[in-house]
Parts: structure tokens; sequence; C-alpha cells
């Protein structure tokens, strides 16, 4: 599929990488889209004694993005500091449309996979921090899963490299995918981020 082809469908994803504020953009997500990037960012959560869905992060403000987006959705979300002397912050929430066996395979249109992609980038992706070679990599303990995300990123225009296991000796099952360098700006301006650290790079090395 050509950028053309999704430009249309993701002006809004454009739109809301150039905003200030962590506010929703001028025309709202579905709530569909809102439940796909929630369990797409779900892969950084954790369920407490079963039922609460536990999301542990030192960056407050990604948990408050998290937080507005379950309002959104018409879902209760609480913040607390975990700890007097830790850095570390925890949003609990009970939303019934969260799901850890969320089946990504099945969203039916690019700006449900994009909102999916971009939780889970916000959760388990990664940039460089500091000047030098930049990569934009997405990691998964289940191959399966990163096979998923491979092809939600090929349907909305996106490559990446191969599936591959960095260091087997080290941990068997960690796998590991790279976005295409050609695709760089491609996955920033369409995929983008709502995590403080990675939207700010963005920003910084892509000029987006």
């Amino acid at each position: 599929m050509s950028n053309k082809a999704i430009g249309a469908e993701n002006q809004q994803a454009t739109c809301e990488s150039r905003e200030s504020s962590e506010t929703i953009c001028q025309t709202p997500f579905t709530k569909s889209e809102i439940i796909a990037y929630l369990n797409g960012a779900l892969h950084d959560a954790s369920l407490n004694k079963g039922k609460r869905f536990r999301f542990v992060q030192k960056y407050k403000k990604w948990l408050e993005k998290i937080q507005e987006l379950l309002k959104e959705i018409g879902c209760r979300c609480w913040i607390y500091k975990e700890g007097k002397n830790r850095e570390l912050y925890v949003a609990e929430t009970l939303c019934k449309d969260l799901d850890f066996r969320f089946e990504a395979e099945k969203l039916r249109t690019n700006r449900e996979k994009m909102m999916y992609l971009r939780g889970f980038f916000d959760a388990e992706g990664g940039i460089p921090r500091i000047a030098g070679r930049f990569y934009i990599q997405l990691t998964q303990k289940d191959y399966k899963k990163i096979a998923i995300i491979k092809k939600l990123l090929l349907d909305i225009g996106i490559k990446s490299g191969k599936i591959h296991n960095p260091s087997k000796k080290i941990d068997p099952n960690y796998w590991r995918i790279f976005v295409l360098v050609k695709h760089h700006n491609l996955f920033a301006s369409i995929i983008n981020s709502w995590h403080p650290i990675k939207s700010k790079i963005f920003s910084e090395r892509m000029k987006i």
C-alpha cells in the first residue's frame, strides 16, 4: 500500500503528533481505536490480584495519557506513586475493554491498526536516546505476536526486517524486528508515540 493510499486515513495521526498538548485531536478517535491503543499498551502492564490492570512507569505523563483515554471510553483509572522514595508511578484500572488475549490480527481499519501499533510501540518499542545510528525496534517474547506486529505494519505500508532472536544463549524466547531505514519517517509520522520520551526523540531526530 502506498503512502498516498493511507494518507487521508492517518491525517489525524500526523495532526496528533504536532499538538503541543496531550489532548485528543480535532477529529476524535473512535472507541474501537482507543481500545486498540490501550490493548497495544497493555504489553507494559500486569494483572493485580487477577482483576486490576496495572501499568508501572517512571514517566507519569504517559500514565496520565492512558488515564485520559480510559476516561474517553467510560473507564475509571487511578494513578499513584509507588513508595515514598521511588520515582515510580502506577496506573490501575478495571476496564473490561482490556484483554491480554486481544486479537490484534482481527483489527479491520488502518486507523485501528495504527493505534494498536502506537500502543505496542509505547510499551515495547525502542529508539536510541543519544546521537548516532538511529533505529526503530519492536520486541516481544511471543513469536506469534511479533509476527502479527510485522503483518500490521505491512498492512499500513511500513516494512520491517526479519524476525530474529538477538541471543538465544541469553534468552531463546526473545524476538525483535527493526523497521527498515527507508520507512523510519513513515513510522514516525503515522505511528508516532504518546510516550513522553519517545515522542520527544521523534520530534527532535525525525523532525515530526
